[in-house]
């Protein structure tokens, strides 16, 4: 999800809850087989591979199941399935738009599923195109801010990164979010590496322009039709231009 900074961190806490429960590895791993399907199975070659098993690695996925993976992808192990990525768009409550990320070996049923889910939860598919412009493609790197025997800062993160290709950090509360180019991803990534710098993830997202703000009323509504949506099978990634205030926020953690 892509949102306000506090709900990221938010997200960010529940994909490591989720990855423990095993719902996050499946998805996981399902990234890295469609990523050594494309690039080969040889992380040092392929850069999209690499980030894909270590975000797997830091939701705890066991190697095994990762290297399996990476052999099923890139045909050396049978096995693997025929995943197409699929972009769905719609407007959930309140008017917020929508990017809804798939990865499935059945669009028929990733379509009906995707609608019925946002049928059921106040939102509603629209015409490709017509939601798809107010995002634009950006590399995205999580870095925590307290690390192994030390806290890392902002000005830190922002040294480390701005003339591998930067463009913004934000601060998250518990972490940072570098935000760049997609192709001056592998670079911001491996800039860090090299400062001594370890980050969370490190992912080509959709980034909006514009954001809607959410009142106390909208804000769970969307938050239910976002759970819902990340908690199919098919769906990788959710994207929404929502805002929501601390204050907010705040609110709703105390209800």
């Amino acid at each position: 999800m892509s949102g306000h900074s506090k709900w990221a961190t938010t997200k960010h806490k529940k994909a490591v809850v989720d990855a423990k429960r095993g719902k996050m590895f499946a998805k996981l791993i399902k990234n890295i087989e469609v990523a050594a399907r494309m690039g080969g199975g040889d992380p040092a070659g392929n850069p999209t591979l690499y980030d894909a098993i270590q975000k797997a690695k830091k939701s705890s996925v066991p190697n095994d199941n990762i290297d399996r993976a990476v052999k099923r992808g890139s045909g050396a192990e049978t096995g693997g399935a025929d995943y197409q990525t699929i972009m769905y768009e719609g407007y959930g409550p309140a008017g917020v738009a929508m990017l809804i990320e798939c990865l499935t070996d059945n669009k028929n049923r990733a379509a009906m599923e995707v609608r019925t889910a946002m049928s059921r939860n106040g939102g509603s598919l629209a015409d490709p195109g017509s939601v798809s412009f107010l995002f634009h493609r950006k590399g995205v790197v999580v870095v925590p801010a307290e690390q192994e025997g030390r806290s890392v800062g902002e000005d830190d993160v922002l040294e480390a990164t701005l003339e591998a290709g930067a463009d913004d950090v934000h601060d998250l509360g518990e972490a940072f979010e570098v935000v760049s180019d997609p192709s001056d991803l592998v670079a911001v990534r491996t800039a860090l590496q090299a400062a001594g710098i370890d980050y969370d993830s490190a992912d080509a997202s959709f980034v909006p322009d514009n954001k809607v703000e959410l009142d106390k009323d909208a804000a769970p509504k969307v938050f239910r039709l976002i759970d819902v949506l990340e908690d199919l099978d098919d769906v990788q990634n959710v994207y929404a231009n929502l805002d929501v205030s601390d204050e907010i926020m705040e609110q709703l953690q105390d209800v």
